[in-house]
Parts: structure tokens; C-alpha cells; sequence
């Protein structure tokens, strides 16, 4: 048995942000080996080696395989039930619930806690997860990517790319990353604002729900979670369940050709888990948003509110420029700007204006003293 320093750290379980409908449940979590300095994955303000041990200990995950773990969910009447799952050769457990019976929504969006429950060398163990449920009165979804969308992550693509933003990612801490001008202020006016202000609805560990659930789908690996979760707190964007990779060093998932396959795959299974919603798809054109979020209109008729694609990289290619032709063919407003202040002439434009969201964008904006926000890049790339 080893003793002393050579004595593994105990096994833990990181949740991961779920959701559901009134029919499904579906949340995953990961086994860990981890030790004091990054169990819970804080990220306080450091120093440059600090920050970089933070990191490194991120993407130095010791993953646990065949860990029984279950699940335990409330009905509304407070019965609790338990769903167990063994981890996978990575570490994961994924439950993917049938709610028997259906369990009602809320009128609002909210965020409901479940429970994981373990053992380790200490004995029983159990930790929160949260997953989102949104409301009755929700028309508009909001599925947005992450990768210079609203954070400049440096983290995707192929090696060349890690290489050259090692900086960034290894040594900068949530709260010192670049957050893409103005998004924290378009991003929290489209979820229509929060059900649940300071002081208000359930203590402890809810987390705050905005009326419009917001849904992010990221090809940045799993590693950065907390990460990711920590930035967006920090610079108050809303919070919603984030889709993100398995990142291994082969073709089906490290390639740049997997970043579209798993941004629609995971956009589908969102809109496919609720029929009620219109959706908005917020992206950028740096890793093929365009072209995947174009398949998602042709895959899904009429469920597409709107898009929008931040102009950040290279001319459009051949294959980005029919992808503007599918979307607009579809009668889908589409808009292409290089900065979120560009939104307000747009949603006007596009006669958004008269829906609610529009309206708090706008009153958003000007709250800000920006004044106009100038125009709109609408025509052909």
C-alpha cells in the first residue's frame, strides 16, 4: 500500500452543467484524482508560476475509470430517486434520464440542483450539480459558441495554434482573459434579463437563471470547464449548460475538421429537446460557425430566429459564402458585424425591435452611453 507522498489523492467528481425538458434529464460528470492545489479548480489572483501550476494542473487530469456513481433527482412532490452510471475509460459518466412521470416545467427559467453521490478512500462522498430547465413563458433560446465569440481562447485548432497562445491559456487567469468588446452587454440583454435578482428565490447554491436559457457549445476541451465557468462570473455573462470536446490526439478529435461535426451535433440535440423554442445562434468566423450553423437552418425550418456571426478572421471561403446564401434563402436574418455595438441597427433593421429582447438590447445599449452603435456589415462577404 503506498504511504506518504506516494499516496494517490482521493477520487472526485466534477459536475458539469445539465438541462432538461419535462420528458429527459441529461448530465455528465468526470472521476478525478486531485490533489489539494487544483481540487475545485480555483483561479485566484496569482502570480505568473502560480497561474501556470492553476493551468497545468487543468490539462494534467488523472481521470478514474469503472467509478459507480448515481444521481439522485427530486420529483416535485420532493420523492427523490437514484440513477447510477460507471465512469468510462476517460473518466466520464453521462445520464441521459427518462422523467417518469413527466415532471412539469416551471413558468419561469430556472436552475434545479441534483446530487452525485461516490465513495473514495474517505468514505461517502456528494456533490451539487445544476442543471437548467427552461420556463413555460420562454419563446427564444440562445445557443452561442464561446471560442472568440465572447472570450479569445487561443485553445482550439491544431498544435501550431496552441503553440502560439500558450501565453494566454497557460498564464492568464479567468478574470485577466479579453472578453470580445461589448459582449457581456448583448449577451445579458438577449436573456431578457434575470428571474431571480440579489436577495430573491432560493439560497445556497442556485445559480442565477435569465428568462431566455442560454445554451454554449464550444470546441474547447472539457479540461477547461471551470475555467470557462469562472470567466463568464466574472464578467457576468449568462450561464448555461456548456457542450464541449473530448480532446484526443487523433483524427475523429483533434482535427479542425470535428470542430463542425460536434458544434451541430450538440446545437441539434438542443433544439430537438425543445420543440417550443425558437432559437438565436451566436458565433463567429473563425472555426466554420457559418457553415454549421447554415446546416442547422436547412436541418431545423422555421425554428431559427436569427444569426449572428462575429467577423474576426479571413475573407469567407467558397463553402462560407453558399452558407450565407442557405441562410438568407431560408428567410433567416443574418447578421455579420465585427463588434455587438453593430446590434442595435440590426435587430431594428430585421424588425426585432417589437419582440422583447430587441427592446432590452437596446435600452441596454444605451445604457452604456455609446450612443450609435453604427452599421451593419450586411452585404456580400
Amino acid at each position: 500500500m503506498p504511504i506518504g507522498p506516494f499516496r494517490a489523492p482521493p477520487i472526485r467528481i466534477q459536475p458539469y452543467y445539465g438541462f432538461r425538458n419535462r420528458e429527459r434529464l441529461t448530465i455528465s460528470c468526470r472521476a478525478l484524482r486531485s490533489g489539494k492545489r487544483d481540487a475545485g479548480a480555483r483561479f485566484q489572483p496569482s502570480g505568473r508560476w502560480q497561474a501556470l501550476r492553476t493551468m497545468v494542473a487543468q490539462f494534467a487530469s488523472r481521470e478514474v475509470p469503472d467509478i459507480a456513481v448515481e444521481l439522485e433527482i427530486c420529483d416535485r412532490d420532493g420523492t427523490a430517486h437514484r440513477n447510477r452510471a460507471v465512469t468510462d475509460e476517460e473518466g466520464y459518466a453521462h445520464f441521459d434520464i427518462a422523467l417518469d412521470p413527466a415532471q412539469e416545467l416551471s413558468e419561469t427559467t430556472v436552475w434545479e440542483v441534483v446530487t452525485f453521490h461516490w465513495e473514495n478512500r474517505d468514505g461517502r462522498q456528494a456533490v451539487d450539480g445544476h442543471v437548467l430547465v427552461p420556463g413555460r413563458d420562454a419563446a427564444l433560446g440562445v445557443i452561442s459558441d464561446i471560442d472568440d465569440t465572447v472570450i479569445e481562447t487561443g485553445i482550439t485548432g491544431n498544435l501550431g495554434a496552441i503553440a502560439r497562445n500558450w501565453r494566454r491559456v497557460l498564464m492568464q487567469m479567468p478574470d485577466q482573459r479579453l472578453l470580445v468588446p461589448q459582449a457581456d452587454v448583448f449577451y445579458t440583454a438577449l436573456g431578457g434579463g434575470a428571474v431571480l435578482e440579489d436577495g430573491e428565490g432560493a439560497a445556497g447554491e442556485r445559480l442565477p437563471a435569465t428568462h431566455h436559457p442560454f445554451f454554449y457549445v464550444s470546441s474547447s476541451p472539457w479540461n477547461l470547464f471551470s475555467y470557462l465557468v469562472a470567466f463568464m462570473k466574472s464578467r457576468h455573462l449568462p450561464l448555461g449548460p456548456l457542450m464541449l470536446r473530448d480532446w484526443g490526439l487523433n483524427r475523429d478529435t483533434f482535427g479542425s475538421g470535428s470542430h463542425g461535426a460536434h458544434k451541430t451535433q450538440a446545437i441539434h440535440r438542443i433544439i430537438e429537446s425543445y420543440p417550443a423554442l425558437r432559437f438565436a445562434l451566436i458565433g463567429d468566423d473563425t472555426q466554420g460557425d457559418l457553415t454549421a450553423f447554415a446546416k442547422v437552418v436547412a436541418d431545423h425550418p422555421g425554428r431559427i430566429r436569427a444569426v449572428f456571426i462575429r467577423r474576426a478572421g479571413d475573407p469567407f471561403t467558397p463553402e462560407e459564402r453558399e452558407a450565407k446564401a442557405t441562410i438568407e434563402s431560408a428567410d433567416v436574418p443574418l447578421w455579420l458585424g465585427d463588434d455587438y455595438e453593430t446590434g442595435h441597427e440590426f435587430l431594428r433593421s430585421i424588425g426585432l425591435a417589437s419582440d422583447g429582447e430587441a427592446e432590452e438590447i437596446v435600452r441596454m445599449v444605451d445604457r452604456t452611453g455609446q450612443g450609435d452603435p453604427g452599421s451593419t456589415e450586411k452585404g456580400a462577404p
